[in-house]
């Protein structure tokens, strides 16, 4: 079975949208610097030619999303970014979006979506049966947080962007001991992996 792994781009105080994010401003407020290190490069992604990063960081970027079997999200998540049009970045990768009821209509596109309702651990169940060995990303600070709570995560991987928001949506709320599997430095921003011990 793949490895549940928490994938996201945070400032340097731990947040991972700014204040009042909605579908006009997905990440909120002065948050959208967190994912410039995605387009700030000539580098054009191997995997979605929407990405154009450095080397260092389409190597990184390129690496997770082939590992990438299935996602989870939150619904909140979901509806912010209008469902990915249909067709999230990582194309074809199933996502599964944790939510007490489904939408009413589904964007066509290239992503199968499932709505699971009956929470983190039935979602993770669930991607683990079709992503095979591959990676399963969680994303949203909310889902990330439940996820964390369960013990179902195996491992972090946070892109530490230089700078602070002081506000907005923190990815982590409680105590989580974890041990650095990997550090990758690029000009603007540091990639690290860690294993959550349980």
């Amino acid at each position: 079975m793949g490895k549940v792994v928490i994938d996201m781009s945070i400032s340097l105080d731990g947040f991972v949208a700014g204040p009042n994010d909605n579908p006009k401003q997905p990440l909120g407020e002065n948050a959208e610097v967190l994912h410039n290190w995605l387009f700030s490069g000539d580098q054009v992604s191997q995997v979605n030619e929407f990405f154009k990063l450095s080397e260092a960081n389409r190597v990184v970027h390129d690496k997770s999303l082939i590992n990438a079997g299935a996602m989870i999200v939150g619904r909140g998540t979901y509806d912010i970014v209008n469902g990915w049009g249909g067709s999230h970045p990582n194309k074809g990768v199933p996502v599964f979006v944790v939510t007490h009821r489904g939408p009413e209509t589904i964007a066509e596109g290239t992503t199968p979506f499932t709505f699971v309702s009956d929470g983190v651990v039935s979602a993770v169940k669930k991607a683990k049966a079709v992503s095979g060995d591959k990676e399963i990303g969680v994303a949203g600070a909310n889902i990330s947080q439940q996820c964390l709570k369960a013990g179902l995560v195996d491992e972090i991987f946070v892109h530490i962007v230089p700078v602070t928001l002081g506000k907005g949506k923190r990815l982590f709320e409680e105590f989580t001991s974890l041990e650095i599997v990997e550090v990758i430095n690029a000009s603007d921003v540091t990639h690290i992996r860690y294993k959550v011990i349980q």
